[in-house]
């Protein structure tokens, strides 16, 4: 097993100033036609960070919330942030008032950092929490001059995109930069064990637990990541599109760490759901790297525009955040003439634990173990699995989290004395090293005692040249104990549920093929554009 080297940096803020000095002049971050430099990143963050230092009281390890979409603003008040001592808590902008009020007084979160399109749900959450410094931002507040007003005034005024908010305590973040340029700044000196972020997770299945990733947590994986990414990226004149959120953390470690050590500009997606408007910004760039998910990759291939694109600098498509499916990744290789590269990760490991060579992609697996990691499957009762049999898939390694905030009996159930994680998925290992990921342990379909894992049906269906998106999800059957039912979005509204079932006979086992096709105009997804299985199986409890 290759290694990485542990001793090469102290703290997530050692990679930030080397890359903020080595590329002073380089594109660290580009978004809506405004580039931000590595040395400019440098500067507004040491701003921001002497502003939180001098001007409020917050104190080292204290919680700051970020609560932005990806626009230049994220990255200067997360690294400011660190750089005040502070703990980072990656916030879901378009989370509810309940999902707010959790996460901020779970997280003892004491400052916020919010867009103000969102700050209304803020002034209806502030009472409830313990947050006692606000920070408002506008979408154009980093752009130059009039830029600045004509974006920030189009979104208030001509969009109505900024509902009305009364929070008098609220310090604009344009003026706390301001404010900061005149303070005295005192870095912090933290250690690899110390917490850096905590990114919360399992919203989708329970109450949403902070995942404590320490400076060695994300250092470490932002090595394991690099070590496989450098082999087709270089140093300091790459563009690699973000379209996915970078509070969630497969973007986060991406661009956030893995391209800013590697002096690299990051391409910002403000709206995906925007797809024109995604398009546009893509014509404007020659993109040399490509990070995003299933259901993002067949969208942007179903499109005219999209197609029409320079795809000749294209050289790394990665996938993560949900399983890809094989139809996906053919049409993309057709369309941009580049293979996707999947990896696999979660919350807890920072995320990246297994990934792609992209040089020997094998489709329909989700890679090697990245340097420094191990991996095992084990049966029902914790002993492990010879290679080729499917058990729970269990990662060991530097980038494993510290632990869930402030829920130990939490922790224990998923980190061992080893310090083996419980992925809670099921996967195989093959001979060669490579794994695949069968499906959920949640998400199995059990029908009259035979697994039916919910990949393998959606992975044959989305193969249809008239399917868009599928889910599968098992119902209560009298016969069976549990049946499969497929949710399809068609492109062809000719499209049967007889066409769906003869495709499938034709590709699965019997007690695999669906006893009942639904089709809907969309389904439901995260804000990441992960399909909710969850959300369709009590959506089908409650109607039965």
């Amino acid at each position: 097993m290759t290694e990485i080297d542990m001793g090469r940096f102290e703290s997530v803020l050692q990679v930030f100033d080397e890359s903020c000095e080595r590329f002073a002049d380089r594109p660290a971050f580009t978004c809506m036609g405004q580039t931000l430099t590595y040395g400019k990143l440098e500067e507004k963050s040491r701003h921001f960070a002497a502003y939180l230092q001098n001007h409020t009281d917050l104190k080292t390890g204290d919680r700051i919330a970020i609560q932005l979409p990806n626009t230049l603003m994220f990255p200067v008040a997360v690294f400011g942030a660190l750089r005040a001592g502070l703990v980072v808590v990656n916030t879901n902008p378009l989370y509810s008032e309940r999902e707010m009020e959790h996460q901020f007084n779970d997280s003892g979160a004491k400052a916020l950092v919010v867009l103000a399109n969102m700050a209304h749900n803020v002034e209806r959450v502030l009472p409830l929490t313990h947050l006692k410094h606000v920070f408002v931002t506008e979408l154009g507040d980093l752009h130059h001059g009039f830029k600045r007003v004509l974006i920030n005034s189009v979104v208030k005024y001509v969009k109505k995109m900024v509902p009305k908010y009364h929070l008098p305590y609220a310090i604009p973040f344009r003026k706390a930069l301001q404010e900061g340029r005149q303070g005295h700044w005192l870095p912090p000196s933290p250690q690899l064990d110390d917490l850096a972020v905590l990114q919360y997770t399992g919203g989708t299945t329970g109450v949403a637990k902070g995942a404590m990733l320490t400076h060695r947590n994300l250092v470490a994986n932002m090595l394991q990541a690099k070590a496989v990414i450098n082999q087709v990226l270089n140093e300091g004149g790459e563009t690699v599109v973000a379209p996915l959120p970078m509070y969630h953390i497969y973007t986060f470690t991406v661009n956030c760490m893995v391209m800013m050590e590697l002096g690299n500009n990051s391409l910002l997606i403000t709206n995906p759901r925007d797809l024109p408007g995604f398009v546009k910004e893509l014509q404007k760039n020659h993109f040399t790297g490509f990070v995003g998910l299933n259901t993002l990759f067949t969208a942007l291939c179903n499109r005219d525009d999209f197609k029409a694109l320079d795809f000749s600098h294209l050289k790394l498509t990665i996938s993560g955040g949900m399983a890809l499916t094989r139809s996906a990744a053919e049409r993309w290789k057709e369309v941009t003439g580049c293979a996707i590269a999947e990896g696999y990760g979660l919350t807890e490991t920072s995320p990246v634990a297994t990934f792609n060579p992209p040089k020997a992609i094998q489709l329909g697996s989700i890679g090697r173990p990245v340097p420094s990691t191990e991996i095992q499957v084990i049966d029902e009762d914790g002993k492990p699995l010879p290679l080729g049999e499917a058990g729970e898939l269990c990662v060991r390694g530097p980038q494993v989290m510290k632990g869930y905030w402030q829920r130990p009996e939490e922790t224990a159930k998923v980190i061992d004395s080893e310090g083996w994680f419980r992925t809670g998925d099921i996967a195989e290992i093959q001979e060669d090293g490579y794994a695949r990921i069968v499906d959920r342990k949640k998400d199995m379909i059990n029908v009259s005692g035979f697994n039916v894992y919910p990949n393998e049906v959606e992975d044959e269906i989305a193969s249809h040249p008239d399917v868009l998106e599928v889910a599968a999800v098992g119902i209560e059957d009298e016969k069976s104990g549990e049946a499969v039912k497929v949710f399809i979005v068609s492109r062809n509204p000719e499209m049967t549920s007889k066409d769906v079932r003869a495709w499938c006979k034709e590709r699965l086992t019997g007690y695999k093929l669906p006893k009942v096709v639904e089709f809907r105009d969309e389904l439901p997804k995260t804000n990441v554009g992960k399909v909710l299985r969850r959300q369709l199986r009590d959506e089908e409890k409650a109607s039965s």
